[in-house]
């Protein structure tokens, strides 16, 4: 496996007292129990995990911080890169719907870390697996209304949707051709029935036809709790196959991923499944689409 160059295009460092766990009985999470990672995670930690993997950038990416601190998360991941080196870009989070939204985004662009705005509107009939409180939150005027403000700004738009989400997903590229989308996880396939996987290659398709929408390679053994080769190397080479290397980019999810591996094996794992791509194309995916996208 020849050594390139890595952005790790999907990683959180936590600050545990900042974020909205519960005391004695955490909320549950798409990624099942988490008791493990109910904890710190440090940026020493972090680099720690990475040793030997060739990694040389990192882009954080939000956390959801209780309401209101949006702006005190991003300067906090200011501070740490202002003392440490990494992160080298961040994503921070917007509520979109927030008629004051502008306010926000001004004073985030200020911070030089600021690459991108990330809202998590993923919606699931399963309420385990929901974030948003609708599954058409894109649709809103007044959300779209705040995501027009990220354009003008030239920030991209992270965007985590289910497979029944993709329809509405693509219509929102199409209506705002000059913002940048980046599809978190790869779509979050967490049905691999036959049916599951041609509704979800079918949302992609859509998707892909979107020159605007990029996908980042991330989140694939949140549902089954395991990142093995027979689960994730399929997922790639199809997304890959739909969009382009050019549109893909890896991420690692850590420490999410931490609960079912460490970082070497995922690494190990997902440089196996890109193995039969060109050395341009896994070059594309590893650093050249993340250092494009987040101005590295």
């Amino acid at each position: 496996m020849k050594a390139i160059p890595t952005v790790d295009g999907h990683h959180h460092i936590w600050r545990l007292l900042d974020l909205a766990w519960l005391s004695g009985s955490p909320v549950p999470r798409i990624f099942g129990p988490y008791e493990a990672i109910r904890r710190d995670y440090t940026m020493d930690e972090f680099r720690s995990d990475i040793a030997g993997s060739n990694v040389i950038r990192s882009i954080y990416v939000q956390t959801n911080w209780p309401a209101g601190q949006s702006l005190d998360e991003a300067k906090w991941v200011q501070s740490v890169a202002d003392a440490t080196g990494w992160p080298h870009a961040n994503v921070a989070h917007a509520d979109l719907a927030d008629p004051d939204v502008g306010t926000l985004l001004g004073r985030l662009v200020e911070l030089p870390l600021t690459r991108g705005i990330r809202q998590q509107i993923h919606w699931h009939a399963n309420p385990q697996y929901s974030f948003a409180g609708r599954p058409d939150l894109m649709n809103d005027p007044q959300w779209r209304s705040g995501l027009s403000q990220v354009g003008r700004h030239g920030l991209p738009f992270e965007l985590q949707i289910f497979t029944s989400q993709m329809a509405d997903g693509a219509k929102l590229a199409r209506d705002f051709p000059n913002i940048t989308f980046v599809l978190e996880h790869a779509g979050m396939l967490e049905d691999r029935s036959a049916d599951g996987l041609e509704r979800w290659r079918a949302g992609m398709r859509a998707l892909a036809e979107c020159s605007n929408v990029h996908v980042k390679l991330s989140g694939l053994g949140t549902f089954d709790h395991a990142y093995r080769f027979e689960l994730v190397a399929p997922v790639i080479a199809d997304t890959v196959a739909m969009f382009g290397a050019d549109r893909c980019l890896y991420g690692s999810n850590f420490p999410v991923e931490k609960l079912w591996t460490d970082y070497a094996s995922l690494y190990r794992t997902f440089r196996q499944a890109i193995e039969p791509l060109s050395e341009i194309d896994q070059r594309k995916i590893l650093n050249d689409t993340a250092t494009r996208l987040y101005r590295l």
